[in-house]
């Protein structure tokens, strides 16, 4: 059986390939790639032998799966899956599993930090001090008795909600699916848009979540609040968000993800928009986080030999 590694996983190839090798013995034959491609014909080469593929966050549309004939399982070191052809997958009858939970410190962890960035002004006091300046018009915000929104309780936000509690903030939520929590109301989207101080977004990309804070949306935010997505960019409307901005009608932003993978064009209505922070979708990659997923990740591996998978999507 034969395992290609199509893209590096954010953790040093020697330490990577012991671990593989640790937790897979001699039951595959392993061959890794260093590099990260796009071109299709070089993934479908890369693929072409592969009873088993592991990729992170780099896309697979249909032609490459069509393209990898042995192709028997797929391993998405990734939480979502929206970058795989998963049509393709189950026509072909490939198994595909992810690694959901790898992340959930790493990305509330940025949550925070973003946030505290932008309502403590960290950016222009450091710039500030590097100027000779002071604090004058730097003057910021403290996060105890804010009402925190979350949008979406799955694992990274019930973090979220629990962190937003140890700094006192009262905790409001909207989800598909409610978990008994103390300290968490659930309310309407609506409610929540229109009552929180701070809104956090943790929800997948699918059809259902697309567009799901729209213009309409925004417009119900308090002229204070501030607006968080470190989830995927296509569940916010960025042309929306950019213009309320713009317009004073929304205090600012934190945004990680965008409508595609960084670098984004320099064109993007949020690039220039007012009192923002934005990341290149990075709230996954902490060092400790790339461990995790690879772990998880040969753990799939190991329970797909035993004809028992898991994180099966």
């Amino acid at each position: 059986m034969k395992l290609v590694i199509i893209e590096p996983l954010g953790v040093e190839k020697e330490k990577l390939l012991g671990m593989a090798e640790d937790a897979l013995k001699d039951s595959v034959e392993i061959v890794y790639y260093d590099t990260k491609t796009t071109d299709i014909k070089e993934l479908i080469e890369r693929g072409k032998d592969a009873d088993i593929i592991l990729v992170a966050n780099n896309p697979l549309n249909a032609e490459v799966i069509n393209g990898c004939k042995k192709l028997k399982y797929l391993d998405v070191a990734f939480t979502g899956i929206d970058h795989i052809a998963m049509d393709a997958c189950r026509a072909n009858h490939v198994v595909v599993s992810n690694c959901a939970g790898y992340s959930t410190a790493a990305v509330a962890d940025l949550v925070f930090g973003m946030l505290i960035s932008l309502y403590r002004n960290i950016a222009a006091c450091d710039q500030a001090v590097r100027n000779g300046g002071t604090k004058d018009g730097l003057i910021g915000c403290e996060l105890e008795n804010k009402k925190f929104g979350v949008v979406g309780t799955g694992a990274i936000g019930m973090r979220v909600a629990q962190i937003a509690r140890a700094f006192g903030c009262e905790v409001l939520a909207y989800s598909r699916t409610r978990k008994a929590a103390d300290g968490i109301k659930y309310v309407s989207l609506e409610e929540l848009m229109g009552e929180s101080d701070i809104i956090s977004l943790h929800v997948p990309s699918n059809a259902e979540t697309k567009g799901m804070i729209s213009r309409e949306k925004i417009a119900l935010m308090k002229p204070s609040a501030v607006l968080i997505n470190l989830a995927r960019g296509p569940v916010l409307d960025s042309q929306a968000l950019a213009d309320a901005l713009n317009a004073g009608q929304i205090a600012g932003a934190c945004i990680d993800v965008f409508e595609a993978e960084p670098p984004i064009a320099m064109d993007h209505p949020l690039v220039t928009a007012k009192n923002t922070v934005l990341t290149p979708h990075v709230a996954f990659a902490s060092k400790e986080a790339m461990v995790k997923r690879a772990v998880i990740a040969f753990e799939n591996i190991v329970q797909y030999q035993k004809g028992t998978p898991q994180n099966v999507m």
